[in-house]
Formats: structure tokens, sequence, C-alpha cells
């Protein structure tokens, strides 16, 4: 292989210890970070397990022996409030920080459940893990037991989506068939809210229920209008399913037409005949030509 097409390497092949006062941050935390959640879970590993992944850095060529922060700003930040006064770094050949941590994916509730019952497993104790979790040892418990109940197909369907505890709460009140049809309900609407998982152990008839409602509890809510909750939900799944079935031709003829009607504004004799004969026709087709929407709806898609 010739030199000009070696694959250059983007870190030196060891870390590097180096002071924290040597280090340069290139950005600043906002307001507040100090206090938040994510801040606090850092530092409560930092104190139980200490570092788990190191900071990346790059020598800063207009400071001999300093290095700027590429990423790790408040991994730093824990080390210092715990009197750390080194911390051991990969050394990048660039200054290009854009690539780190930019797309992680977070634990779903079902890998971190995985996680926390393996780590118990193999005899780490739950303290411990709240500590490098920041988490109480009531949440420990509770994300231990997250799928007790919980049918294998339910699991599976859910177990790579972001959605609340409160949903297997809500899905363990019901048999497992009906566990699978609400967590296709839940994919096909693309709402995993515990508010819609609700809904649907409301929609769900007592037979495909574990237990059986009593009534006193359940608000007045009669059978009759349990059913026609289950039919008008099933209703609203075909219509978005519909709605996903042609949403990419619908937006590109929108597209089309608005580039259109933009195209006819852009000739003053058009606009003028308009204003004259049609003006309430030319108000409706200049707030048309003005919609940005339609693009950045077609981005986000994408």
């Amino acid at each position: 292989m010739t030199e000009s097409r070696r694959v250059r390497l983007a870190f030196e092949t060891t870390s590097r210890l180096v002071a924290l006062d040597r280090l340069i941050p290139l950005k600043m935390l906002r307001d507040g970070w100090r206090e938040s959640a994510k801040y606090r879970q850092i530092l409560g590993s930092v104190r139980a397990i200490g570092l788990v992944e190191a900071p990346v850095v790059t020598s800063a060529p207009t400071a001999p022996g300093c290095y700027y922060l590429l990423d790790g700003h408040l991994r730093i930040e824990a080390l210092r409030d715990i009197g750390a006064e080194e911390v051991e770094c990969l050394v990048s050949t660039d200054d290009e920080g854009y690539t780190y941590n930019r797309r992680i994916n977070r634990l779903t509730p079902v890998q971190e459940h995985r996680m926390i019952r393996r780590a118990v497993e193999r005899g780490v104790p739950e303290t411990q893990i709240g500590k490098a979790l920041g988490l109480d040892v009531g949440s420990i418990h509770r994300r231990t037991r997250l799928l007790n109940g919980i049918s294998a197909d339910a699991v599976d369907l859910l177990k790579d989506i972001q959605c609340p505890a409160i949903v297997f709460d809500l899905l363990r009140q019901m048999l497992p068939a009906r566990q699978v049809e609400a967590a296709e309900l839940m994919i096909g609407q693309n709402n995993f809210s515990g508010q819609f998982a609700r809904a649907l152990l409301g929609a769900t008839p007592d037979r495909l229920l574990v237990k059986s409602r009593k009534r006193a509890a359940d608000a007045g809510s009669s059978a009759d209008q349990l059913a026609r909750m289950e039919h008008e939900l099933a209703r609203l799944q075909l219509q978005v399913k519909s709605v996903e079935d042609t949403y990419g031709v619908d937006n590109l003829h929108l597209t089309v037409a608005r580039g259109y009607v933009r195209s006819l504004l852009s000739n003053p004799r058009i606009v003028r005949w308009v204003d004259q004969h049609r003006p309430e026709y030319l108000r409706e087709l200049q707030v048309i030509a003005e919609i940005e929407v339609i693009a950045a709806t077609a981005d986000a898609a994408e």
C-alpha cells in the first residue's frame, strides 16, 4: 500500500496521563449543569467505580504542554469535584470533536433491565449499582423487576424503544396476547407515553386483563364505553397506517405544488391580475408560497 493511500490513525496508540489544569475546554457548559440529573449521575459513577470512558484530547499547538478537551467536559468536572488532579486521556491526532458522542444510542429500559439483572446475578451489590447509575436502591429494585409478567413477544417488540417504565407496569395488567397487541399499537402510533398506555389499558376488555376491573374503581366507565374506546383506537390505527403508506407521495406532491405557486407569484403580471380579480386567492397563495414546514418535515423524516 502506498503512503498516500495508507489510512491514518485517528488516535495515538497509547493513552496519556494529563494534569487537569493542563486541559483547555472547547465549549462552555450550560447554566445549571451542576444541578442536572446527567451530571449527578456521572459524579455518582465516578465516585463509585471511577472513570469508565476516557476523555478525548488533542495537543494545543499554541500552548505547549496543554491539551484541548474535545470530549468529556462533565467527566472532567466530576473528577475535579472529587479532588482528582490528573486523568488518563485518549489523544486524538486532530482537533475534530464533532464525531465524539454525537450519535450515542441511549440504553432503553429493556436493555437497562438486562444490564442490571446481569450485574446482580454476578454478585454486584445493588447499592453499588445504584451509586454507579446515580439511582437509589428502590429504583434499582424496580428496574430489576421491570419485565416480570411481560410476555417475551411484547419484550421483543419494545426492546429497542425508549419508553417510560410506567408502560411496562400498565402492560403487566394485561394478558400476553393483549400485551403484544398494545405494543404493536404503540409502535404503529409511534406513541410510547404513559397516557397512551393507560388509554390502551382502559380500552382492554375484562377478559384480556390479568384481574377483572372492580366497577367501583372504574370511574363509572361502562363495558359499552370501553368497547367503543377500543373500536376508536383500532380505527385510528388504520387511519395512521393509511397516512404512513401515502406520506412520501403526498409530501412530494405538496412540495411540487408549493414550488409551482412560488413560480407563479414571481411573475408581477400574474400577481397584479390575481390582486385585482381574486384578492382573497392572492392572500392564500402567498401563505402557501411561504410555507417551510414541508421541507423541514421531509428532512426530519430522512
